[in-house]
């Protein structure tokens, strides 16, 4: 039995801990606390007093301003944030959380008991090999997961920080049950005050900084880590949970000499694998395993299929912005991409369809991108629109696509209330639902004071609470009389 240690933490709680090293990373050793509630991570080199300024404010002031605000109880599962700063042995530690049960793997010959960090659900060949069809989670999971990612990421950019190593190694992920969590929090980089202490990950590091990498540190012209190179990485992640695999890792070679190849095709010559005027860079198929396709064929499964609201993103990350950091998508961006791109989806209608959802595209035949089965039926589009100031509605370029079971939230009939961290328990809940009720599509009205159809004449019919109105072509809806208040036209898709 390992002996247990106690310390008085600079904040003055006391700490316990099993004298034994569990895990070993890069930097750090970590040792269980005796309630395995949480890990003490010591470092093994020394840290300067700049390391431990950053530190403590880390698990000082940061960590107030993201924690202790108002929201601030939804951040706690998405970092495993620091707690507490410790000095055992000569060495500074960090007292941090234990990770959820639910970021291991119960089972599986080659996964059982393993971190379910990112790459096993980021990359084709890893998840078609080795992960269990129960772990994988749907194609909507991911995309729930994804926007957990980009919040974090968000709430970060917006308190100043710099996360500096954004990458499936330092994301853990539960698709089953929409979690993500952002780990590896002790090196926050601030510009001016706290510069990078690493310059990232491979596969995630954005390409100024491989470029540059071989300048000296205090060249003008080094780039390191910082807010725009979290947004390369931020992109990269997402497109890699989407489409299970890597933006820029095509066909091209260009050098023969591996490292140099290497550093070209993630640094100066990055080029987006399906960019749309220059096919260089598309993979090989005859190159690629068996367990790496479908998804790893770009032309059997486009990014195109997230849908246009991240299609444009994409477009900006790894065209525009590849090699124009000024122009990436920002972390809330991506936020607002993926709750519109969420209100797209449709269930496959194919019971045995592995990702069991899409988003749906009404351009063409609505079909499962997935496992090819089309669309079939009859199905309500709500298109959205605002009135500014109380002036004409105007068009939103948004809209929420309809299922039996699927729910109106107060977010949808009110323009100014977000979809964030900041709803109470009292908003998040359902304000209406869509079923298919005697051969027709209504919405009912569950808690909306103010909800009226509109007439053709102009009049307004109130739909109370408890009642319904039909879903036809043309039914326009105004959801609230409030400021803010949406209006929905509705849109019969039909697909026999």
């Amino acid at each position: 039995m390992a002996k247990k240690v106690t310390l008085k933490a600079f904040d003055g709680s006391t700490v316990e801990f099993y004298d034994e090293i569990f895990s070993s990373g890069a930097m750090k050793d970590a040792y269980w606390g005796t309630d395995k509630k949480y890990v003490v991570l010591f470092f093994r080199d020394k840290q300067n007093s700049n390391d431990r300024a950053r530190l403590e404010n880390i698990v000082g002031i940061y960590r107030e301003r993201i924690f202790n605000q108002p929201g601030g109880d939804y951040w706690k599962s998405l970092f495993c944030w620091p707690q507490k700063l410790v000095e055992w042995d000569g060495k500074l530690g960090i007292v941090c959380p234990a990770y959820d049960k639910r970021y291991f793997f119960s089972s599986g010959k080659f996964t059982k008991g393993k971190e379910k960090e990112g790459k096993w659900f980021a990359s084709a060949k890893l998840r078609n090999k080795f992960v269990e069809d129960e772990q994988k989670g749907t194609w909507l999971n991911h995309l729930h997961m994804c926007l957990k990612i980009a919040r974090a990421v968000a709430r970060l950019h917006a308190a100043g920080l710099a996360h500096s190593d954004l990458s499936y190694k330092n994301v853990l992920v539960d698709p089953a049950s929409d979690s993500a969590c952002i780990i590896d929090c002790d090196g926050l980089v601030v510009p001016g005050k706290f510069p990078p202490e690493v310059i990232g990950t491979p596969d995630f590091i954005a390409p100024e900084v491989v470029s540059t990498r071989p300048l000296k540190l205090t060249d003008p012209n080094r780039k390191l880590p910082s807010i725009y190179t979290d947004r390369h990485a931020l992109a990269v992640l997402i497109y890699m949970y989407l489409l299970y695999r890597h933006p820029l890792r095509g066909g091209k070679v260009w050098d023969i000499d591996t490292a140099k190849d290497e550093e070209l095709s993630m640094g100066e010559k990055a080029l987006f694998i399906e960019h749309p005027t220059d096919p260089t860079n598309r993979p090989k198929v005859a190159q690629l395993s068996p367990s790496e396709l479908p998804q790893g064929d770009p032309s059997k499964m486009p990014y195109t299929i997230c849908g246009p609201y991240l299609k444009k993103l994409f477009d900006r990350a790894f065209i525009d912005g590849l090699h124009d950091p000024m122009k990436r998508p920002t972390a809330q961006e991506w936020v607002d991409a993926l709750i519109r791109t969420a209100d797209l989806v449709q269930p496959c209608q194919n019971k045995d369809c592995k990702s069991k959802w899409y988003v749906f595209d009404n351009t063409t035949k609505p079909v499962c991108p997935f496992c090819g089965t089309p669309y079939k039926g009859q199905l309500p589009i709500l298109n959205f629109y605002y009135a500014p100031s109380h002036g004409k509605f105007i068009s939103e370029d948004s809209r929420l696509m309809i299922y039996s079971g699927q729910s109106l939230y107060l977010w949808h009939a009110d323009r100014n209330i977000g979809a964030n961290e900041k709803l109470t328990a009292e908003q998040r809940k359902p304000v209406g639902d869509f079923h298919f009720h005697h051969n027709q599509w209504i919405l009912i009205n569950r808690r909306l004071n103010s909800m009226f159809e509109i007439k053709p004449d102009g009049s307004l019919e109130q739909v109370k609470i408890g009642g319904f109105v039909p879903l036809t072509e043309g039914r326009r809806i105004l959801l609230s009389k409030e400021q803010g208040g949406r209006l929905v036209v509705v849109q019969l898709v039909s697909n026999s």
